[in-house]
């Protein structure tokens, strides 16, 4: 069974910084693209950031050039450094996984149980 595992969320004032990590865990073979999503409350899930398996990234507008994604392929973990946060950051953050632990199976996607980000107004 594979599990991820968020960490690194918490409440911080606008303007500071906040780095999130998510590990994955269990049976992996490969992992394919990895990424950040956000769900403020009474809003839909939505794409921060991805990753792929070669470091193309891709970002959300609304954190171009603040926030950074990365990996770690030898860790199975992905990253989101968060700079210069603002209050409509507030959110829950979960990572996301494209993870086969077989090279006969598929990709199966993953997720993790999320991570509060706080920035009070």
């Amino acid at each position: 069974q594979v599990q991820l595992v968020e960490s690194g969320g918490g409440l911080v004032q606008a303007g500071e910084s906040l780095r999130l990590s998510c590990a994955a865990s269990g049976i992996i073979f490969s992992m394919n693209a990895m990424g950040w999503y956000r769900q403020a409350p009474g809003k839909q899930r939505e794409l921060v950031a991805t990753i792929t398996s070669v470091g193309s990234t891709n970002y959300a507008d609304s954190v171009k050039g603040r926030f950074t994604i990365s990996r770690d392929n030898a860790k199975n973990t992905v990253y989101l450094q968060m700079n210069s946060l603002k209050p409509e950051d507030t959110a829950v953050y979960y990572c996301n996984a494209e993870i086969t632990s077989s090279r006969f199976a598929a990709y199966k996607n993953y997720w993790g149980q999320g991570t509060q980000v706080t920035v009070p107004s």
